[in-house]
């Protein structure tokens, strides 16, 4: 049975060689004048010598013995650890919460200094000391609880179950208080939770007991933790409960069990080998550990463990070099740490198997190693002596200052106390000494870790993880922060935020084992490459909401992880466009399209998208209704991102850009009129004479689509037509009235449009230009709508009608809807009454829809914008179309323009200042969708806004 051994401690020299630090000066005079003046002090000479040794070796000691007097001094001497009781009645004598904190604290303090004392002093082994700290711990969260709960009775009552048991908040202790191997200043990690859902009983007002025990929670870490003039008496460290600081402060035990059986980290289940359980009775402490034990042990002997540790090791090791802690005792080479995984690589590979490595304490699992074979002797006696070493020098180091450090010293009054604590002589030769006694111990340590978990190589290295480190859970803010400072990202503190959110996010979500391996693997390898963008912090935040939504899915993870160039790819899409990330995270099936580069910006000829189209729907059933209207919505998106891809990628011009967007939405318009038709055939017959060939039914396009300028987002302005001969009834099993059957065609046409699907909606459609508006039939005979336009139509509607073209119909219907168009527009018109029109009509737009910012331009609205090119160019249709039918040839603003000039209606000049300006706005506007910036820009267009504005002037400024 292996014991931990004394470390080896050179005899104290009670004079210090001159190393009285001024902080000791003024408790060396306090300590002259309470010997002599307080009679209740009774120390022998040695004692006396003791004290003054301890009080300027330990700065922590005298404060002590200054703020608490006799009582703390006497105190030092007695060997004997404090009562739980003690504290108890201490408590329960407090006035209010600032006289329990203060006794808190001076309990604390005393006993501290007790134990920093008798430790300083060589009279007590490391053992028995560590159980003590571990004690103290437990004697004030349970003290601390049951404080907590007394103040809380009166208002809420008590948590009692149905056999008016009072039920306890369950505490893990977790680290080395969990092990009962708690250091001398330290943090203390627990996990809270309570036994079973209800209500309490017994106050002025009863509450659920999740609030009940949050309250509890809150005034235990209050009581314990929150500085006062006094100090604290524990720091508290509760980001080990599930889902971290984002997660609940208690949970159920069911809620507790859920999480950690479903969601548990390899790292959690090495935590959770050291939980503890207190402030409940044996019979529920052995319920919750029994309850874990599936999630920490495994049924079988789990190598995997040693690869999971050696990562977690590197990590650690990581962060150990970049804050330059190679003399850190705990986390350095051959560190405490290293004999802790030691010991627990095994627990967590045979703990399943063998009972005897279901144990808290680091000694019983090295034990039980030797009894197993899994160590050698000399192995576990190096490990250990090593260990006690370590440990004797970390309390040295801790109690000096009462500070939580593992940090070998550089200042010299420091290192000379450290040197007297340990017994060696205060010189340069003695601290050579010393640190060549703590090197060996290092180095025995790290030797045995080595020949355990290996990789010693890869640690010392570990370029492919630079960012790994970013991933970890517990990783603390200031070293994440100056990782991403040595990485020169842009907003350090955003970026960790954007981090630091997703993982709580994923944390949330249930991904499996193997999807949270995929996301170890890929995400620090996002983040590396986002790292190196300008922007990082935006990269970061796209892409993670991608990664949100494929977080469950290892198809889609491991494609990322494996394929480069998509990873890069997304990246690049995600910073270019904040459109197309959202997009991509709506429809994450659109990442298989990042797999070949060279195909995603490969687009298609403009004249193909029909066939690319109907050839995606043949692979579907005809009967299968909600999935063609998927696959619709499907293919548009597909082709979309691509379009917006070659866009960013400059390898698209503007033109082009709503070339391909216009005629892929005229391929869709003519996949969703058939869909309908067949559905509505299917069920009603078909009109007389009427096939899918010629439906006699048309759809005109107004505005964007109309004009070949679609955009990114676009709604459709769409009008319907029919043939004048639709009377009679369908021929099928259900016939309905050919007038009736066209009305339910434009309606199933605008539901297989506008409804929402899995895959969201194929466009939104505008039919608000059809004649009458809103208020006017869904479906218009073409006769009625040359009626319409000759007698009834405003101005503003013929406006519109200059950018109107029929998109789906026979081709007798085409012909007659752009002959009624051209004898429409090239009607004769008085001069001074269009001019009037189009300039009332242009300052009711202006009022109603104008943006006017002070330091953003509204490029469609504003004096000198889009709106003033198209109503220009459509003054000069209106006007000249009849003296020049060419005018009236074309549905776009650039190519009227070309045809204006060419006739000498505007000159060369205007011409291509307006077309310049036209499609400087036009890629503006493009850029601020693919931005999700509306329509206000930053950018400076005056020498646009001036030309444009001087042709304006030329035509309408007599009329304002």
């Amino acid at each position: 049975m292996f014991q931990l051994p004394l470390p080896p401690q050179q005899p104290l020299n009670y004079a210090l060689q001159s190393i009285i630090g001024e902080d000791s000066v003024n408790v060396i005079q306090q300590l002259d004048a309470l010997l002599s003046e307080d009679a209740s002090i009774c120390l022998s000479d040695e004692q006396k010598q003791q004290l003054y040794w301890l009080v300027q070796v330990s700065p922590f000691i005298g404060r002590v013995v200054s703020r608490y007097g006799a009582p703390a001094i006497q105190r030092m001497f007695t060997p004997m650890a404090a009562e739980a009781e003690l504290i108890r009645e201490a408590l329960a004598k407090s006035n209010n919460e600032g006289d329990a904190m203060s006794v808190v604290r001076r309990f604390r303090h005393i006993e501290m200094a007790r134990i920093a004392s008798q430790d300083l002093l060589g009279e007590m082994p490391l053992g028995r000391m560590l159980q003590e700290n571990s004690a103290l711990a437990d004697m004030l969260i349970e003290a601390g609880i049951a404080y907590t709960c007394n103040q809380l009775a009166p208002r809420y009552g008590r948590a009692i179950d149905g056999e008016e048991n009072e039920l306890p908040l369950i505490v893990l202790a977790m680290g080395k208080l969990g092990g009962s191997e708690l250091n001398f200043s330290s943090d203390i990690d627990l996990i809270f939770a309570y036994p079973m859902n209800g209500e309490t009983q017994g106050g002025r007002q009863n509450i659920d007991f999740s609030m009940y025990y949050n309250r509890v929670g809150q005034g235990l870490i209050k009581l314990l933790d929150q500085p006062t003039v006094d100090g604290r008496a524990f720091r508290i460290d509760m980001r080990l409960r599930p889902f971290g600081q984002s997660g609940a402060l208690v949970s159920s035990l069911s809620a507790l069990e859920d999480y950690y059986h479903e969601q548990g980290r390899m790292w959690e289940r090495y935590a959770m080998i050291k939980a503890r359980v207190l402030n409940t009775d044996y019979a529920l402490a052995q319920q919750v550990r029994q309850m874990l034990r599936p999630f920490i042990y495994r049924r079988y002997l789990d190598y995997s463990a040693i690869d999971a540790l050696r990562k977690m090791k590197l990590l650690i090791n990581q962060e150990a070099r970049r804050q330059g802690v190679a003399e850190n005792i705990k986390l350095g080479l051959g560190g405490i740490r290293e004999v802790e995984f030691v010991a627990q690589v095994f627990q967590l590979i045979r703990g399943g198997r063998e009972q005897e490595f279901q144990t808290y304490s680091l000694l019983s699992a090295l034990n039980a190693c030797g009894r197993h074979g899994t160590l050698t002797e000399s192995a576990i006696e190096k490990l250990l002596q090593g260990y006690a070493y370590l440990r004797k020098l970390e309390h040295i180091l801790q109690e000096i200052n009462d500070d939580q450090t593992q940090q070998l010293p550089h200042d010299e009054l420091t290192k000379m106390r450290v040197l007297a604590a340990s017994g060696y002589a205060q010189s340069n030769e003695g601290w050579k000494a010393f640190m060549t006694a703590t090197q060996q111990a290092m180095n025995g340590i790290h030797q045995e870790f080595l020949n355990v978990i290996g990789g010693e190589e890869d640690m010392l290295a570990g370029e492919e993880s630079e960012y790994a480190i970013l991933w970890q859970d517990l990783l603390a803010d200031d070293t994440a922060l100056e990782v991403l400072r040595e990485a020169n990202a842009e907003q350090p503190e955003t970026c960790w935020q954007v981090i630091q959110d997703f993982r709580m996010l994923l944390r949330k979500r249930p991904s499996g084992p193997r999807g949270r391996e995929l996301q170890a693997l890929l995400i620090p390898a996002l983040i590396e490459s986002a790292l190196k963008e300008p922007n990082a912090h935006l990269i970061l935040q796209r892409s993670f909401e991608v990664l949100a939504q494929i977080s469950s899915r290892t198809t889609y993870l491991e494609l990322l992880c494996q394929n480069v160039d998509a990873r890069e790819q997304l990246l690049f899409l995600c910073g270019a466009s904040p459109w197309i990330a959202h997009l991509i995270a709506k429809f994450p099936l659109l990442l298989d399209e990042l797999i070949d580069p060279v195909q995603l910006y490969e687009l298609p000829d403009v004249e193909s998208y029909r066939s690319r189209v109907s050839e995606y729907l043949m692979r579907l059933p005809n009967d299968d209704a909600e999935a063609q209207m998927d696959a619709l919505r499907q293919v548009k998106q597909i082709f979309q991102m691509k379009v917006a891809a070659a866009d960013l990628n400059s390898g698209v011009h503007l033109m082009r850009v709503s070339d391909h967007l216009t005629y892929l939405a005229e391929a869709m318009i003519e996949q969703v009129v058939s869909l309908a038709w067949r559905q509505l055939c299917e069920r009603h017959g078909a009109p007389p004479g009427r096939d899918e060939s010629d439906t006699g039914f048309a759809v005109v396009a107004y505005g964007k689509l109309g004009g070949y300028e679609l955009g990114y987002g676009s709604d459709l302005d769409l009008v319907f037509l029919s043939d004048d001969a639709i009377s009679g009834d369908t021929e099928g099993e259900k016939p309905l009235p050919v007038q009736q059957f066209y009305l339910r065609l434009a309606q199933r046409v605008l539901h297989l449009f506008t409804t929402r699907t899995m895959s969201g909606v194929l466009f939104d459609v505008d039919m608000r230009l059809r004649p009458s508006g809103q208020a006017g039939l869904m479906v218009v005979r073409m006769n009625t709508y040359q009626e319409y336009l000759e007698k009834d139509a405003w101005t503003w509607e013929l406006q519109a009608l200059v950018r109107a073209r029929m998109v789906y119909g026979a081709t007798y219907l085409r012909d007659r809807f752009a002959t009624l168009r051209t004898n429409i527009l090239c009607h004769q018109r008085e001069t001074e009454q269009l001019r009037t029109d189009i300039l009332q009509m242009r300052e009711k737009m202006r009022d109603h829809l104008w943006q006017n910012h002070r330091t953003q331009l509204d490029i469609k609205q504003m004096p000198g914008g889009i709106t003033d090119i198209e109503f220009i160019t459509q003054y000069l249709v209106l006007r000249g179309a009849e003296q020049h039918p060419d005018l009236a040839i074309w549905t776009d603003n650039i190519r009227i323009l070309e045809i204006a000039a060419r006739l000498r209606l505007i000159t060369e000049t205007e011409a291509q200042g307006l077309i310049a300006a036209y499609q400087d706005y036009r890629a503006e506007i493009h850029r601020l969708a693919l931005a999700e910036a509306g329509r206000l820009s930053d950018r400076d267009f005056q020498v646009d806004i001036a030309n444009v504005t001087k042709v304006w002037q030329k035509f309408f400024a007599d009329e304002k």
